[in-house]
């Protein structure tokens, strides 16, 4: 069955040939982000699969995972390394994918789902937090159109994910009947995966990929890594992130309103080492 007619744009609809490319060419920094996160993309499903088995007899939401957000997913990691091919050809991007793909698929197993179905929809509303927050900064560092439009059309996919995940959060938390302590220590267990896991693989990926002569180097690594995470924690979304972020938790809203702001001075920390 094709799902080309339920997406909310296609790969097709993107102008590749009219991508300004001496506009964004020399930007190592931005192609290390955006290619890195054309390979977590692309990994999507076999998230989607250990979901599905975690949800097994909720029909409603198994449907959604299969049929729409695996789908979804899968067209970000399509468009992002169609880009990243028109951009910078001479980067191997199916070799780079193979070695992290290699890696991850080890680690992206069952078991690092929580236990409760339902804190495990608050752990997907962290992720979907950070992949929103992560194609707004990117739509606002570049000026390239073609990126422009594919950063804003995968940054109002994640966030319409986002809302999802959480309708059903909100029925698992009717049903399980877990408290605000618990669904806080699974936001800062899935904050902190990310940050040790998904991004740090993929751009070692493609740090190796490219300076296959520093695979060891430690200091080469940070070096280039860095200059392209300080790229991204200058433009985080602070404000919006921590809203996204705290919206599980269902404080009253005057201590929502008390931590908001010394939150979002701190935000570009929770998912950035």
């Amino acid at each position: 069955m094709s799902y080309t007619t339920s997406l909310p744009w296609t790969l097709e609809s993107l102008d590749l040939d009219s991508i300004d490319i001496e506009r964004i060419r020399h930007n190592e920094d931005l192609f290390f982000l955006l290619c890195s996160a054309s390979f977590v993309e692309s990994g999507s499903d076999l998230y989607t699969h250990n979901l599905v088995d975690h949800f097994a007899g909720d029909t409603e939401l198994q449907t959604w995972l299969s049929q729409h957000w695996e789908h979804e997913e899968l067209q970000h990691g399509r468009a992002l390394a169609a880009y990243v091919r028109k951009v910078w050809p001479e980067f191997d991007w199916d070799k780079g994918f193979k070695a992290f793909w290699d890696e991850y698929g080890a680690v992206c197993t069952s078991e690092q789902l929580e236990a409760s179905r339902g804190l495990e929809l608050a752990a997907r509303c962290v992720v979907e937090t950070g992949t929103a927050s992560l194609y707004r900064a990117l739509n606002d560092i570049t000026d390239e159109p073609v990126l422009k439009q594919l950063t804003n059309h995968i940054k109002s996919d994640e966030v319409r994910h986002y809302k999802n995940f959480y309708q059903h959060f909100r029925r698992y938390r009717e049903k399980e009947g877990f408290g605000r302590y618990k669904v806080f220590r699974a936001v800062l267990r899935r904050v902190n995966e990310i940050k040790s896991e998904d991004s740090d693989i993929a751009l070692r990926h493609v740090f190796n990929q490219c300076y296959p002569q520093h695979v060891e180097d430690k200091a080469k690594y940070r070096q280039v890594t860095g200059r392209a995470q300080d790229l991204l924690r200058k433009n985080i979304p602070a404000e919006m992130t921590v809203k996204m972020l705290l919206k599980p938790l269902d404080l009253p809203a005057r201590v929502q309103n008390a931590i908001e702001k010394p939150l979002a001075r701190i935000a570009e920390k929770l998912f950035l080492q």
